[in-house]
């Protein structure tokens, strides 16, 4: 029985052929050109929309190419950009935290110049216990910078409290709006004197303190500045406490009690002055305060 063979086109052979065929085509549209009119219309027909939707599939293709391209490059342009938005960002922050850093500084030469008698020392609060005002709180300077226990502390325009305890690095300061404060003062100008009690609760509040103790003929108005008085056993004289208003006669009629707005802003103590010299009180006089 014999094999029946396939007969198969070689690439090259197929090629040839569509070679031929291509040229007899060619040759029956010259020579024939009015027997292939109705052939080209058909052609026509059928291959030039067909062009057309390739090229409208090459022109999508191209376009979204593109804008694949555009994206990527939007994105690349969009990390840096964010990236340098996030380097701005942190610089402006330890700008403003510079700028705020250097105001303080001035304020508190500021401060300095207005008590250039008393030799000082600049410390920063390290904890300020709970709550956002400064009613006790630690700076980091202690015996090993020469601070001792009942030495005055100055922020903002005047007064902020007392040393009450050291260590070698730190030392923990009573402000003057605790419950357990009381400063002996006077009006600046008639010298009236009178004492300053600490209130916290008064003072966040409505942000201020109380004056007891002031003599019934005294001159004292509202608006009056109150400082340190000369017969305290522990605050230097002079040191600007706050301004007094509500003055008003006791139940007992022998004194008056006021209010105290401080000069200094409680809850925002950063940097203070320490006066690093004690108040010298003769042995046996009688405290004050």
């Amino acid at each position: 029985m014999k094999h029946r063979r396939n007969f198969e086109f070689s690439p090259k052979m197929l090629l040839i052929l569509l070679t031929v065929i291509c040229m007899l085509l060619l040759s029956v549209s010259v020579l024939f050109k009015d027997a292939t009119r109705p052939f080209t219309s058909i052609v026509a027909a059928v291959v030039i929309p067909m062009q057309d939707g390739i090229n409208s599939v090459g022109v999508w293709v191209s376009d979204r190419a593109g804008s694949m391209q555009s994206m990527e490059e939007l994105r690349t342009e969009n990390e840096q950009l964010r990236q340098q938005v996030e380097d701005l960002t942190r610089q402006n922050a330890s700008l403003q935290s510079d700028q705020s850093e250097l105001e303080e500084l001035r304020s508190l030469f500021a401060l300095s110049q207005q008590y250039v008698d008393y030799t000082k020392i600049g410390a920063r609060v390290i904890s300020s216990g709970s709550g956002n005002w400064y009613e006790n709180f630690v700076i980091n300077k202690g015996s090993d910078d020469g601070i001792a226990v009942n030495m005055n502390v100055l922020a903002g325009d005047g007064l902020v409290g007392i040393v009450t305890e050291v260590g070698h690095n730190f030392a923990r300061v009573q402000s003057i709006i605790s419950d357990d404060s009381s400063v002996s003062a006077m009006s600046a100008s008639a010298a009236d004197t009178c004492v300053v009690k600490g209130n916290s609760e008064s003072a966040r509040r409505d942000g201020v303190i109380d004056v007891t103790y002031i003599s019934k003929d005294a001159t004292m108005v509202d608006g009056e500045e109150l400082v340190t008085s000369n017969i305290s056993s522990k605050y230097l004289p002079g040191l600007k406490i706050g301004t007094v208003s509500g003055i008003e006669m006791d139940s007992s009629n022998l004194t008056k009690s006021a209010k105290l707005t401080p000069v200094v802003d409680f809850q925002h103590v950063d940097e203070v002055l320490v006066i690093t010299q004690l108040k010298e009180v003769p042995a046996g006089s009688e405290s004050a305060d």
